[in-house]
């Protein structure tokens, strides 16, 4: 349980099929930031983290907490007789699936939503030859480049369909955008920046300070919010201080209300060294916010390059700077790049085009797995 793209995915697809009738249960290992009791009372299924797990215990006692987890989920699955599992990340894939084989649930279905930085060879090819085995009866990519990827580490390619993610979009109510530039303490004629996603390694953080102090120079009064928590926070913030920028920098922490800062902000950055089909890109593009991204995993199938958005090449402070400064002297570039990737997002990429896509995956397979 963490608040990322993937979960707020696993959440919004339980959900679509509860309001459909169906029998649906979220099941995480561990519950990393407290959040169990929170979304328990949030979702009108069950949620649940199956054992605990804390950073300071020794190897040991997580593997002995690993094992109770996976024991208490092969049991739940014997005695509720699921007709479908979805797993949601490499890891779960990896540790869910054989244990649904053998609980004899007839749809297992695996994810590949990117890339993970650092993770081990051998552990994808454990996860391509699982996958072929037929411990996952299909693996779902969340792009095209991602199903590349995972062709790439081994996966059959008649295993893989494609389903990009979906966002389903609140209206922001119209005086929301002022009282949120009021707690940012912004000046009325100065711009907002955001970013949001954890702040790890993978999310490229570091870059968007680095690029900060050119912006700053050609553009003064521009404030830099950041959504998300994470391990890098002491660093960025470090870093910020180094190079005399810790004025025009917000640490939000993480936040609830992540789209009425999009609903406030004047343009949204994407400044990852790896993604496979970021949620918060296409929220923020969903409400009309221009983007700028750097050109890795899915986002290119999402952002076509000067018409629904800016895409930069990663790990380049410069590049991204220089994105920032154009758009920010450009109020008109800035309205027509969040008025096309609006109509994009709305044409394309909607929740209720995924759940269907989803819907339509499972039933597929239950039925040809009760055929065999």
């Amino acid at each position: 349980m963490a608040v990322g793209g993937a979960q707020k995915v696993l959440l919004q697809l339980a959900g679509w099929f509860h309001q459909r009738g169906c029998r649906v249960m979220a099941i995480f290992f561990y519950d990393r930031d407290n959040l169990a009791a929170a979304w328990q009372a949030e979702y009108p299924f069950p949620v649940a983290a199956l054992g605990n797990w804390r950073k300071e215990n020794s190897l040991l006692v997580k593997a002995w907490h690993l094992a109770q987890s996976l024991f208490h989920l092969f049991r739940l699955m014997r005695n509720e007789r699921f007709s479908s599992v979805l797993a949601f990340t490499h890891h779960s894939n990896l540790l869910a699936l054989p244990l649904a084989w053998l609980a004899g649930i007839p749809v297992r279905v695996a994810s590949h939503r990117g890339r993970i930085l650092g993770f081990p060879r051998w552990q994808e090819r454990l996860h391509a030859w699982m996958v072929n085995a037929g411990f996952a009866t299909a693996l779902v990519a969340v792009s095209q480049l991602v199903r590349q990827q995972s062709i790439a580490e081994g996966v059959r390619p008649d295993k893989i369909v494609v389903i990009p993610n979906g966002v389903d979009l609140p209206e922001i109510q119209p005086n929301q955008a002022a009282l949120t530039r009021k707690e940012a303490v912004l000046d009325e004629d100065a711009f907002l920046i955001l970013t949001a996603g954890r702040l790890w390694a993978e999310k490229g953080h570091i870059h968007l300070v680095r690029a900060m102090p050119e912006v700053v120079r050609a553009v003064p009064k521009v404030v830099l919010a950041l959504a998300g928590e994470g391990v890098l926070r002491p660093e960025l913030e470090a870093e910020a201080r180094k190079l005399k920028v810790e004025d025009h920098l917000r640490f939000l922490g993480v936040r609830r209300d992540v789209l009425n800062w999009m609903a406030a902000a004047d343009l949204f950055i994407l400044p990852s060294n790896s993604e496979g089909m970021p949620n918060a890109l296409l929220e923020a593009m969903g409400l009309g916010l221009p983007v700028i991204a750097t050109r890795v995993g899915g986002v290119p199938e999402i952002i076509q390059d000067g018409e629904t958005g800016c895409l930069v090449p990663p790990q380049d402070p410069s590049a991204l700077a220089v994105a920032i400064i154009a758009l920010l002297r450009s109020p008109r570039e800035r309205r027509r790049l969040g008025q096309n990737a609006q109509e994009m997002i709305r044409r394309e990429y909607q929740m209720e085009k995924m759940c269907e896509r989803y819907k339509a995956l499972l039933e597929t397979n239950f039925y040809e797995e009760r055929n065999v």
